[in-house]
């Protein structure tokens, strides 16, 4: 399928490795874009060279591709804007494009990357309602979360990949697919923001959990492809358990490409960020310096990537507990972050003792 849509000027908040792979597929499908990100070397990485060395080393940028340190000259004016900051930050980042051209006055479609929870003061909260409660009320049911089985590195290169554009706004989630949409692209509409977004942020904390066991396949006899599969579906489980509870009534959303395609792609892929970190839980002892989770976050750049499924998992543990939920996976890579658990023992006690 060939992107046939009128050319668009679309702004990219954050050129992380998937924030320029995005802007990069727009671009190609003959839309101006432009990148923000806080880092200058980055930006003058795009602008000078055209690539993006620091976080998608090897990748050609087209020439329609620019960046810039000005957030507010990224976002003014735009048909679409595309918010791929990590959730740690997407906020404070929102608070500054309240007043951008384009916002303000609820015209442009905005679209969002980003994985994982919102802490409020009423507790955590998924992505797209707690921007809805900051932003304009043009804005309420009508922001994208685009989410699904794609690591930036091979959506760079224009390897085959589907994404789920999902939206309370049926129209806006079509525009979102058509700005997306390509030969190598496809993008699939969706009404269950609670499932898409619900899938998107857990299927990282099911990943830690995955690395751990793959580290421990290496380390001893007890575990092996069954114990994988055993560990995938049991993940899947807690993901819908979660997701029909914060609203979601679509069973379909966690065995499409949002949800168990994406928990697949994260758990088994080579580029999983969250798998690798459990592994190096294993192998590295790489929690043994932090005191305890809330540590942990809070010295998070230590690490040198970020693995969303930490933050996660913290929100994760506040929900279970909120909704009186069983989520034995996800408690139980809570307790091992949190320094409650040795992560050798946990992992085998919590797969003989669940109840699929």
């Amino acid at each position: 399928m060939t992107n046939t849509i009128p050319a668009k000027k679309v702004g990219i908040i954050s050129a992380g490795a998937w924030g320029t792979a995005v802007a990069k597929l727009i671009a190609d499908n003959g839309n101006s874009v432009e990148v923000w990100d806080f880092m200058e070397s980055v930006v003058e990485s795009i602008n000078q060279d055209h690539v993006n060395d620091r976080f998608l080393p090897g990748v050609k940028l087209p020439n329609t591709l620019t960046a810039s340190t000005n957030i507010e000259e990224v976002a003014d004016n735009k048909d679409f804007l595309i918010i791929a900051s990590p959730s740690l930050y997407i906020m404070d980042i929102v608070k500054s494009l309240i007043k951008v051209q384009g916002i303000s006055g609820g015209k442009t479609v905005i679209g969002v990357l980003t994985k994982g929870f919102i802490d409020t003061q009423a507790g955590p909260s998924l992505i797209l309602k707690s921007l809805e409660d900051y932003l304009p009320g043009f804005y309420r049911n009508s922001l994208v979360y685009i989410s699904g089985p794609s690591h930036a590195e091979e959506v760079a290169r224009g390897k085959l990949t589907g994404l789920i554009s999902a939206s309370k706004s049926g129209k806006n989630a079509i525009k979102i697919r058509k700005l997306l949409s390509s030969n190598n692209m496809l993008v699939f509409p969706s009404l269950d923001v609670e499932g898409v977004q619900t899938s998107g942020a857990v299927k990282n904390v099911i990943a830690i959990a995955f690395g751990m066991l793959d580290a421990l396949m290496e380390l001893t006899d007890n575990f092996g492809d069954n114990s994988e599969s055993l560990l995938l579906a049991a993940g899947l489980n807690e993901i819908q358990t979660l997701g029909t509870a914060l609203g979601s009534i679509y069973p379909e959303t966690f065995t499409s490409i949002a949800g168990v395609g994406d928990l697949d792609v994260t758990c088994r892929s080579k580029y999983g960020r969250n798998r690798r970190f459990g592994g190096e839980i294993i192998k590295d002892r790489r929690i043994a310096k932090f005191e305890n989770l809330d540590h942990l976050i809070n010295n998070i750049d230590e690490i040198g990537y970020l693995p969303e499924g930490i933050v996660a998992a913290r929100f994760v543990h506040k929900l279970a507990t909120q909704y009186k939920l069983k989520l034995p996976i996800c408690n139980m890579v809570y307790r091992i972050l949190n320094k409650e658990l040795k992560p050798s023992i946990g992992l085998g006690e919590m797969l003989r003792g669940m109840n699929l």
